[in-house]
């Protein structure tokens, strides 16, 4: 009788630390994706306040992926000057990922 119970506290207390392990994976995912958005958006105002070429491949690609991920903020403010209206844009959207992702994470491990 004692072996079967504590058989059954072992298969319980590994089925814990198992659920606990995929949380914290997907924990990590989640910041994983917000770090790569940010460094994405983070690129592309480096590669424009820079000047880069904007026919070159790397540019047009880190273009494209930045305006899929930069959502409400691409137009938030339109200063004159459009360098600096990338850089307060594409900037407040990382910020914003960098958040979000940092938020969803440890709702994600304490509801885990």
């Amino acid at each position: 009788m004692a072996d079967s119970t504590e058989e059954t506290g072992r298969q319980s207390r590994t089925s814990a630390q198992w659920r606990a392990d995929i949380v914290g994976l997907v924990a990590n995912l989640v910041r994983w994706a917000g770090l790569l958005i940010a460094l994405v958006l983070v690129v592309h105002v480096i590669l424009v306040m820079g000047n880069a070429n904007p026919g070159n491949g790397i540019t047009t690609f880190v273009r494209q992926a930045a305006d899929v991920v930069v959502l409400a903020f691409k137009n938030l403010f339109a200063p004159e000057d459009s360098k600096l209206g990338v850089l307060v844009n594409y900037g407040l959207a990382a910020i914003f990922w960098l958040v979000v992702t940092m938020i969803v994470a440890k709702l994600i491990r304490r509801l885990g």
